[in-house]
């Protein structure tokens, strides 16, 4: 079965390109660029669509580092369309087509054009176990994001039922976690509520989908907006870099768990001298080569296809 919008894999072939399966940066002569943000170039596509590329840079600790993922921004994309197919039923995304052989045959497979949403000023987060922040929090408070959690969690527990914790989009640095009123306090209780629902609704499909093929989804972000007066998914969803991917039969609380997401890049980068200050250091090859086959593996786990 092809989902709808999916394309083959093109090999890029540019020669700006650190190598022939790596795309750094793009530069689209006669088009806008809107934004250039740590993975994705953002540009205007016509009046009311936008043109998505999901390049192969990696960041880590916010620092955008010195090399690329061969096919990671091919992963985000094509895992980004399987899951707006896979979860069509519950929330309509901004997606307009992933053909874009308009815009330069190097993109194919990697960019998507969407529709113009104006976008919620807050992350919408789901959270199945207790990692990352969300632990670190715990440890302090008993809670995460002013929900109180039961004593005694271990770290990558799994939790009680999903919990919603929103987080405010940082323009530089790290998003923070909010609690559910103060988010209610920027976008309304009426639609903070619709979104918080619609979150743990989407999380809980896509979790049990997901066990299912072998992968603990630990949590995850949305990023939701309105196109007209409907509210949309939009950007990506459910990826390995908006998502904490684990192998299912590694699972062990207690502690850190192995990944199909950047933790290994985030682990690797622990071992060095490195400030967490840009510019961001360049990865060794087998440090890349090792988190390219995880990126495509969670891709060949959630699909059943080769990228």
């Amino acid at each position: 079965m092809r989902y709808p919008g999916f394309l083959p894999h093109h090999r890029n072939r540019d020669p700006r390109h650190v190598n022939s399966s790596v795309l750094l940066e793009t530069h689209l002569p006669g088009r806008k660029l809107i934004a250039r943000g740590k993975v994705r170039d953002i540009y205007e596509a016509g009046p009311d669509s936008l043109l998505f590329v999901a390049t192969d840079r990696i960041s880590a600790f916010d620092c955008i580092l010195g090399s690329g993922i061969p096919g990671k921004g091919e992963v985000l994309t094509q895992i980004t369309l399987f899951w707006f197919h896979f979860l069509r039923h519950l929330t309509p995304n901004h997606l307009i087509s992933a053909d874009v052989r308009g815009f330069g045959d190097e993109l194919q497979g990697r960019a998507m054009l969407v529709k113009k949403a104006r976008m919620m000023p807050v992350e919408c987060v789901a959270r199945g176990y207790l990692s990352g922040s969300g632990w670190k929090e715990y440890q302090q408070t008993g809670s995460v994001s002013g929900v109180p959690l039961p004593a005694g969690l271990r770290e990558s527990d799994r939790l009680p039922a999903p919990i919603f914790t929103p987080a405010t989009k940082a323009q530089s640095g790290h998003d923070e976690n909010i609690s559910f009123e103060t988010m209610c306090a920027t976008v309304g209780v009426e639609l903070g509520t619709r979104l918080r629902d619609l979150t743990l609704r989407i999380y809980r499909e896509a979790s049990e989908y997901a066990l299912g093929r072998g992968i603990i989804i630990a949590d995850t972000k949305f990023e939701f907006g309105f196109v007209g007066e409907e509210l949309v998914l939009a950007d990506e969803a459910l990826t390995p870099d908006s998502s904490r991917f684990w192998p299912a039969d590694a699972y062990s609380p207690g502690g850190p768990q192995p990944s199909f997401d950047k933790q290994y890049v985030r682990d690797y980068l622990e071992t060095l001298t490195w400030d967490k200050r840009p510019p961001g250091p360049a990865l060794p090859g087998e440090v890349v080569r090792n988190t390219s086959e995880k990126y495509r593996e969670a891709y060949r786990k959630l699909t059943g296809k080769e990228l």
